[in-house]
């Protein structure tokens, strides 16, 4: 026996429809920069929906939806990362199994092997450079530099002053800029001062 909605709940999960799913794709991203992993994300945004849909009584319409369901992505990021840090790490033994397995019978394609070593080698340390920054600098940068949300937004989504968003976004550009910089002085594209 299936229980029937309300004209109420219809009213809800339209409203819902309308206001949050247009902003999945931008989050699922901005979930994918949080988490560096692409199942995290995916466990990550559906967490996020699903609370975003128990407290979307509370949301204003007319309101900046998607920076409502970033702060929400957020909020949840951090916390599953404080319950994560909690437990000693885990390792899932079929998947080492599997990955020992797929990396024993592959072989190396070679045709392009320099560019695509070159192209892979720049994203790594531009990512490895990012995630290396502390995370007081690295998410405005992304929620500012990458989602182009606005300053006032992107105080009312950490819960800081827009002060603090400018400083942190000031001194996350200088971390990031010495960070690039190094490599680049390592891989002979700039030389050291004398």
């Amino acid at each position: 026996m299936t229980a029937k909605l309300t004209a109420e709940e219809i009213k809800k999960q339209e409203d819902f429809a309308a206001e949050i799913i247009p902003h999945l794709d931008a989050t699922y991203n901005y979930a994918l920069r949080l988490t560096a992993d692409p199942n995290d994300a995916e466990d990550l945004l559906q967490d996020s929906i699903v609370k975003a849909f128990r407290f979307f009584n509370s949301f204003e319409k007319g309101t900046n939806a998607r920076a409502w369901l970033y702060r929400i992505v957020k909020n949840s990021y951090i916390n599953n990362y404080r319950k994560a840090s909690r437990q000693p790490p885990q390792v899932d033994y079929d998947e080492v199994a599997t990955y020992y397995e797929t990396i024993r019978s592959e072989e190396t394609d070679t045709t392009d092997l320099q560019a695509q070593y070159f192209r892979n080698e720049y994203d790594d340390h531009f990512k490895k450079a990012l995630d290396e920054l502390p995370e007081d600098f690295r998410t405005p940068l992304l929620l500012c530099d990458v989602e182009e949300f606005t300053y006032e937004e992107i105080a009312n989504m950490l819960d800081v002053p827009i002060g603090t968003v400018r400083s942190r976004l000031h001194r996350g550009r200088n971390l990031l800029k010495e960070k690039i910089g190094e490599i680049a002085e390592k891989r002979g594209y700039l030389k050291k001062d004398s």
